[in-house]
């Protein structure tokens, strides 16, 4: 733990910790540098425009949504950072309003670049007399029979409107009478249709233009108020609290009171509004007065909301040339040569390394284990599965041919609530045992257990992940998944599931470590080893790869650590409050950030241990919601070679000096300066099937 003597050291600096939300803001901006970058191709630098748009929306409508619950409040004490809410809530305002400007700056330019290579978005007053022609046809039919405006006046209060839906504000005149006061309605752009519309080209033409369905309906608005006449006609979009309060103690069904907290959310209290630039003064103060919203008004110069450009980038036809070709995952070599999982892992432990090896061997773990007549019992936890699983459906197999299946359901996973709700029921009617997890927990680790009968007796296989049961995210997430049938982690794994499900007092685990009962303090126990080791001229260093790092302790014990001499590297996609490179304090640590094509997910933690180097991966961030609010696991790495495996992901990734940002002291984030050959971790790391078959593992 640093002591308050020392942390005086470093009075020149506001504080020795950096902020959460201003560190997750300048992640957001890594993000945004990418969507800039001209070394990206064209279509992958609208898809990092479009992840900073999603990202801005969760930020806003949890982080920012709890800034203003604390002001509203009247709570004016500082965090450990040292900002008071109010303080803290003026500085993001600034800030967030400097990125959204950023970024629409970014779409312009990438939208002018599109038009180049034949992708043109185009206003309706542009169209050919024929393009109009059918665009008028494709509005009458499939646009107008879905719109429904909704008129604001004494008789019909303000109706309901959606978080993070597109609207369009319609100021009216009264035919014949336009001096009196205008008429206010509104219409929500239809989330079901396309938003951006394909119009018709030559059979040879390359060239492909796009028109917004909300210009369309702005074009044709007079045909849903006959004896009106439209003034002004802008788009608004409301940001929401989103976060999710629910009293589990008090709930006789937590699934029911799940659902009707998402509801809820439909009508928490706005946090945002974004409006187009140059709405209507009438139509702005309508809103205002509405949402009661003075500060956190946002004008837009361009389209709200450029998440659209997730799906437009993805479907746009005759562009292969502006998209990353798309990689093969491979199949682990290890399953590849014999495909019964578990006569391999009662050989040896195996490692997979996702997005470059293929996720569907866990599929394949989980499936053989439901058709194997000598298994048992399948233990599983799932935190955020895909839209059309094959694991639920093998789970559900294996229920129905009689084994004992048991599933904790995180029901808590933030957004993806009611696919989790909707798994739990089908997995209930299969004849699964589903249980919710602990109250006042949400269950994060990522851990299978299957219980076989063999000759000697009952085996456990085991498989641990860093990342979640979703085989979508895990081509696009890099997640590390080990399999297993050692003895103390498969026993390990078997009395957390008991304490998941059951009854069970304090365990002292024999492999695994697990929050919130003892991970911390493992933590720090390894943590002070290396600075024992360090003291004593032993070999001593840490490397710890997360996403995010925010917990004070755990950074006072990394600063202490730091002081002792300790080398420690951390490698942090997002978040981090911890101050390198300041003199007497932490000028030992290092902290680089790794933004790139895929998103960096996994929890590596390497301990050198004086020369016998421990290398553990996980579920949990240090963060204090992981490591006090949730169920995690840390599981370490037996296997001699599979450490050497981990160990080489990590250097590799120190490696990088292409897509690495390094944090400064101050709080900013630099590109390395590294004048050496370029290296781009993500891509040396497609190469993994030759370093398991080679066993080039230095």
């Amino acid at each position: 733990m640093i002591t308050e003597e020392k942390a005086v050291l470093n009075r020149t600096l506001p504080s020795v910790y950096l902020n959460r939300d201003l560190s997750w803001l300048e992640f957001n901006w890594r993000v945004l540098q990418e969507a800039q970058d001209t070394d990206n191709l064209l279509l992958e630098r609208a898809h990092f425009l479009a992840i900073v748009s999603t990202n801005l929306e969760e930020f806003m409508s949890v982080r920012v949504a709890g800034i203003q619950d604390q002001i509203r409040a009247g709570y004016t004490k500082k965090d450990f950072t040292g900002y008071t809410p109010l303080g803290l809530y003026k500085r993001l305002l600034k800030k967030v309003s400097k990125m959204i400007n950023e970024q629409y700056r970014t779409f312009r330019d990438i939208t002018k670049l599109l038009s180049k290579e034949g992708v043109v978005f185009s206003t309706y007053d542009e169209l050919t007399t024929v393009q109009q022609e059918v665009m008028d046809k494709y509005y009458q039919d499939i646009i107008f029979p879905v719109l429904t405006p909704m008129a604001v006046d004494q008789s019909r209060p303000f109706p309901l409107v959606h978080s993070q839906y597109v609207y369009l504000s319609v100021v009216l005149s009264r035919i014949g009478n336009p001096v009196e006061e205008p008429f206010f309605a509104i219409l929500q752009i239809p989330s079901n249709l396309a938003r951006c519309i394909a119009l018709p080209h030559r059979t040879n033409s390359k060239k492909r233009q796009f028109i917004f369905i909300e210009d369309l309906i702005k074009q044709h608005i007079h045909t849903l108020f006959s004896g009106y006449t439209p003034i002004a006609v802008h788009e608004f979009r409301i940001t929401r609290n989103s976060d999710l309060t629910i009293n589990e103690e008090g709930a006789e069904d937590l699934l029911e009171e799940i659902e009707k907290e998402l509801r809820k959310r439909r009508w928490g209290s706005p946090v945002c509004l974004e409006v187009e630039k140059g709405i209507h003064p009438y139509a702005l103060s309508q809103l205002q007065h509405e949402f009661e919203i003075t500060d956190f008004i946002i004008e837009i110069d361009g389209p709200l909301d450029l998440s659209f450009l997730h799906r437009f980038a993805g479907s746009l036809k005759g562009f292969s040339h502006l998209s990353n070709a798309p990689i093969e995952p491979v199949y682990p070599m290890e399953f590849d040569e014999n495909e019964d999982f578990f006569e391999v892992l009662r050989e040896r432990d195996v490692l997979v390394y996702h997005p470059y090896e293929s996720f569907e061997a866990v599929t394949d773990f989980i499936i053989q284990a439901s058709e194997d007549e000598h298994v048992m019992a399948i233990k599983m936890t799932l935190y955020r599965v895909s839209g059309n699983s094959p694991l639920i459906q093998a789970l559900a197999t294996a229920a129905e041919s009689g084994k004992q299946v048991t599933v904790v359901v995180e029901l808590k996973a933030r957004f993806d609530e009611e696919r989790n709700i909707a798994w739990a029921r089908k997995l209930e009617k299969s004849g699964c045992h589903v249980v919710y997890g602990l109250i006042g927990l949400k269950t994060h680790a990522k851990v299978t257990l299957i219980v076989r009968q063999e000759d000697h007796g009952l085996q456990r296989y085991v498989h641990v992940g860093t990342g979640n049961y979703n085989d979508s995210t895990a081509k696009v997430y890099t997640d590390l998944s080990l399999f297993t049938s050692n003895h103390d982690i498969g026993i390990d794994a078997s009395e957390l599931f008991n304490q998941m499900t059951g009854y069970s007092n304090n365990y002292d685990w024999d492999a695994i470590t697990v929050a919130p009962s003892n991970m911390s303090q493992s933590l720090f126990k390894l943590i002070r080893r290396e600075a024992e080791h360090a003291a004593a001229g032993r070999p001593a260093g840490i490397i710890a790869k997360m996403n995010s790092l925010s917990n004070q302790e755990m950074i006072d014990e990394l600063y202490a650590a730091s002081q002792a001499g300790v080398q420690i590297d951390l490698i942090v996609r997002g978040v981090c409050c911890l101050r390198p490179g300041v003199p007497g304090l932490s000028e030992h640590i290092t902290v680089r950030s790794i933004v790139d094509r895929f998103l960096e997910h996994s929890r590596i933690y390497y301990f050198e241990n004086g020369g016998t180097p421990e290398v553990w991966i996980s579920s949990a961030d240090w963060m204090t919601r992981n490591l006090t609010r949730r169920i995690e696991l840390m599981c370490p790495v037996y296997d001699p070679d599979i450490l050497k495996l981990v160990s080489k992901i990590l250097k590799l990734t120190l490696k990088d000096n292409v897509k690495s940002r390094f944090l400064q002291s101050s709080g900013n984030y630099e590109f390395s300066d590294d004048k050496e050959a370029p290296f781009r971790s993500q891509y040396e790391a497609m190469k993994v099937k030759k370093w398991k078959k080679n066993q080039s593992l230095t």
